[in-house]
């Protein structure tokens, strides 16, 4: 069996994230997505408008998708380590060196392949496109986002589960 694992922040989920994981899935038999942490995605991206496990739980719900888990705080490569792929699918738009992973993993004793995916071809819905359609659709309309461009804390409604 060989076991394929993607990796992202996966925030407000669009077809170039499906068109990714499909794409990965088709590499194997076994897809595990790797979906980044809060604090990972805040560092290296923007913080996120989902919190993890929401986002966690919406890739692995996903059809090409066998499980999701949540990468580690500390060192990407541990999740590497835990999950032991044969292939690492890497985004068109994922800043990582496919010879580097490569060698970093084998320095670590993992023999695996990095193979870089390509986009969809009309992929002009990314996340920030998506966040920057709302905000002009909506601005005025209503200004409760939050202070500083950030997001109010996702809360249930009083009486909730």
């Amino acid at each position: 069996m060989v076991r394929v694992m993607a990796s992202g922040v996966f925030d407000l989920l669009h077809p170039g994230h499906l068109y990714f994981l499909t794409q990965s899935k088709k590499l194997g038999d076994e897809l595990v997505v790797v979906v980044a942490r809060d604090r990972t995605a805040s560092r290296l991206k923007r913080q996120p408008i989902l919190p993890e496990e929401m986002r966690r739980e919406m890739v692995e719900a996903l059809k090409p998708v066998d499980r999701a888990v949540l990468g580690s705080l500390t060192d990407i490569y541990h999740t590497v380590e835990e999950l032991r792929p044969d292939i690492i699918a890497l985004g068109y738009d994922q800043h990582f060196d496919e010879a580097e992973v490569e060698r970093e993993c084998a320095r670590r004793g993992l023999k695996l392949r990095v193979v870089r995916l390509g986009s969809l071809p009309h992929d002009f819905l990314a996340t920030r496109q998506i966040l920057e359609r709302v905000l002009d659709r909506y601005a005025g309309t209503r200004r409760d986002l939050g202070g500083a461009g950030e997001p109010r804390e996702l809360r249930r409604p009083e009486g909730g589960p």
